[in-house]
């Protein structure tokens, strides 16, 4: 039987609940389908916010032939096909598409898990996507300024897909469990964190085992071992979850547990990596100068070897991060500076330290008297004295 999550996927923008800063009145994606507008884009975000939804949503919109493939299993054969007319289509409701006989319908491919392409495949995909003979929907839960080539990137919007927030939670809750009491849908809000997939799939396993929705139930029902979640939603963010906290926490052997865990269960070591490179700015920052190099060329040897080799580096890494002293100043720094920027927005630059290269600049005051090693206050006169790096 076909799965909660899927059957109650919503058909239109207006079942559709959250992402309201890409489908609220007059946000680029509601523009997009309502206009029938035809271009390319990628939908970076966590599971089960809406990814999939959002791109049927949209090739229903446009009355596209509709292709759904994922990268883990794709190849440019299959692609191939498409182009070429022959491939098959993977959406259960292709056939309510209303066409003519007359229509040239465009052609819409989405690709989940686009960051599982190397790169001799998003190659392939260039011209095609270039010269219009087919709408790529990529979706990813990796930042595809990373995993996505830039040629084809440039061709591509990118829209970031937020978690779903409490309350949006709640009501898809509620709109299919109605009858659930409220500190049950509150328990599975907090557990589901912002994926509505798994909270779907939580509610629909603990109605097959139990006659109520209630909180004691809906343990009971997480802690059976045949029932656990998709290991790519909820084990794989509980895992880096536990792994980051671990190095946090300088307890290098539950961050070596947790590292085996993801490498054992074939978790991309550039995943693990990158979160790693993120960690020695984020939690090391000025207590260790080396604590970046080490990160980096943890992930330059990833990216070189490959496992099973590179859980070596990864576990050299980890080792020494877990064990490097900690500091988040520059981190708050960075953000306190952020806050600024955005109650402030652009202040005026102090003339002395402004670029002149032309002479009317030089004339208007532009870099006058500037020095080198000046002690002199170069933040914007509004801001003058502040201190961001504690």
């Amino acid at each position: 039987m076909e799965p909660l999550a899927s059957r109650i996927r919503p058909k239109s923008l207006a079942e559709f609940v959250g992402q309201k800063h890409l489908v609220g009145p007059g946000k680029p994606l509601q523009v997009a389908i309502e206009k029938k507008h035809i271009f390319s884009f990628i939908l970076w975000g966590t599971p089960g916010v809406g990814k999939t939804t959002l791109a049927r949503i949209y090739a229903k919109a446009l009355n596209a032939e509709y292709y759904e493939l994922s990268a883990v299993s794709t190849g440019k054969d299959e692609i191939r096909k498409i182009i070429e007319g022959k491939g098959t289509t993977k959406h259960p409701h292709q056939d309510s598409f209303q066409t003519s006989v007359f229509e040239e319908r465009p052609k819409v491919l989405f690709l989940d898990e686009i960051h599982r392409f190397n790169k001799a495949q998003q190659d392939f995909l260039l011209p095609y996507v270039e010269s219009g003979k087919l709408a790529l929907i990529g979706a990813t839960t990796e930042n595809p300024s990373f995993e996505v080539i830039p040629a084809l990137l440039s061709r591509c919007r990118v829209f970031v897909l937020k978690e779903l927030a409490e309350e949006e939670m709640a009501i898809i809750i509620k709109r299919h469990s109605p009858e659930a009491p409220e500190d049950a849908i509150a328990w599975l809000v907090s557990m589901a964190n912002g994926d509505a997939r798994q909270a779907l799939s939580m509610l629909e396993n603990t109605s097959k085992l139990y006659a109520e929705i209630t909180v004691e139930n809906l343990q009971n029902t997480l802690q059976n071992s045949y029932l656990r979640y998709d290991k790519k939603s909820e084990e794989h963010y509980n895992t880096i979850s536990a792994f980051i906290k671990s190095m946090r926490a300088s307890q290098p052997d539950a961050a070596l547990y947790y590292l085996a865990r993801m490498v054992e269960a074939g978790e991309d070591p550039k995943f693990i990596a990158r979160r790693m490179v993120i960690f020695a700015s984020e939690d090391i920052g000025l207590e260790d100068h080396h604590a970046l190099t080490v990160a980096n060329n943890v992930f330059r040897a990833v990216e070189i070897i490959g496992y099973p080799e590179c859980a070596i580096n990864l576990s050299h890494g980890v080792c020494y991060l877990a064990q490097a002293p900690k500091s988040k100043a520059s981190y708050y720094a960075y953000f306190e500076a952020v806050d600024d920027v955005k109650q402030y927005g652009n202040l005026p630059i102090p003339m002395n330290i402004r670029n002149a290269p032309t002479q009317l600049m030089k004339d208007l005051g532009y870099g006058k008297e500037y020095e080198k090693y000046t002690k002199e206050d170069l933040l914007p006169e509004k801001l003058r004295s502040k201190k961001y790096l504690k």
